[in-house]
């Protein structure tokens, strides 16, 4: 009976110590104010030197190339189409290696997004790396995560603060240029300085993966395909001042509202770019020379029709 009152009276003091924890856990939570990042929102900043662009590094440069003599693995990442590891290299450094064939268009894109003065990753491709506690892969994009920098959220493709603005229009181009068909919203991002709350807010495309391939229906659209991209149609025609595009993929209704103007603002800055850093865009995604060539011409190819569709309305 005594070892009945002692249960009981262990089993009370029990239930009054958690009682007596949980509010003060949940003031302590309420102390813990979620930062709110108000600076200003950025997607592009216009280029005065788009012709010197080293499209080979890209927006790290050499500065920001990892660190290969030694790269760790540390955890899976979760989400996506491609095999995705968080990695640290020989510094210290924080990278997630997408692992799949989404590595190379990424890349590639990636340099023409950045070339053109849009905000982007900071990515390189390895074309073979070994990651302790995994293997060895081919063709692995390594995408920096600086300690400095909060991503704080994902951006949305029918609200954000760029509608209806040249940059986000030139964006939406952009996209159907590459033949970006997977559309999400959660593959995009908002980069913050972490701990500076008026620091800039960054919109970026965080995955351009399915890319350089085909459009079109569910089962008949690729990625990293350069033959089908070759073949793969434009610019339908113009009615009006709206430039029909053929898109297949994923939001297709973003793109009805595109026109001449619109066209003609994006194709000046892609018409800066020489042949030479066109090809090194896919030579970064250590692409194969044949392919290298194919792809280039197929990219110029889409900047004259641009250029085209701005002369013949002007013309008319």
């Amino acid at each position: 009976m005594l070892k009945l009152r002692m249960s009981l009276l262990t089993v009370v003091s029990l239930v009054f110590l958690l009682t007596a924890t949980v509010p003060s856990l949940a003031q302590k939570n309420e102390k813990k104010e979620k930062k709110v990042y108000t600076g200003t929102p950025v997607m592009w900043h216009a280029p005065d030197d788009i012709e010197s662009r080293n499209l080979l590094l890209g927006a790290g440069g050499e500065n920001m190339k990892p660190d290969l003599t030694r790269v760790t693995f540390v955890a899976v990442k979760e989400g996506g189409w491609s095999t995705k590891y968080r990695v640290l290299d020989g510094k210290g450094n924080e990278w997630v290696a997408k692992l799949s064939k989404e590595a190379q268009p990424e890349t590639a894109a990636n340099r023409l997004m950045w070339a053109l003065g849009y905000e982007t990753e900071i990515a390189y491709l390895v074309p073979e790396l070994q990651i302790q506690g995994k293997g060895t892969f081919k063709n692995v994009k390594l995408e920096a995560r600086p300690k400095e920098v909060k991503r704080t959220d994902y951006w949305l493709w029918t609200n954000n603060p760029f509608i209806g603005k040249p940059e986000f229009q030139g964006l939406k181009i952009m996209m159907v240029l590459i033949n970006n068909w997977d559309m999400k919203d959660d593959n995009n991002a908002i980069l913050a300085t972490k701990g500076l709350t008026d620091s800039d807010r960054r919109y970026i495309i965080s995955d351009l993966g399915a890319t350089f391939g085909k459009t079109g229906g569910v089962f008949s659209r690729s990625r990293n395909n350069p033959s089908d991209y070759v073949k793969a149609d434009f610019i339908k025609g113009v009615v009006g001042e709206r430039v029909q595009f053929n898109y297949g993929g994923k939001n297709g209704n973003l793109f009805g509202d595109l026109t001449v103007r619109d066209a003609k603002w994006i194709a000046g800055l892609l018409s800066r770019l020489s042949d030479l850093q066109l090809k090194d865009a896919f030579r970064a995604a250590n692409y194969s020379p044949a392919e290298v060539e194919q792809l280039a011409v197929a990219v110029r190819s889409r900047i004259n029709a641009l250029n085209r569709v701005s002369t013949h309305v002007a013309a008319n």
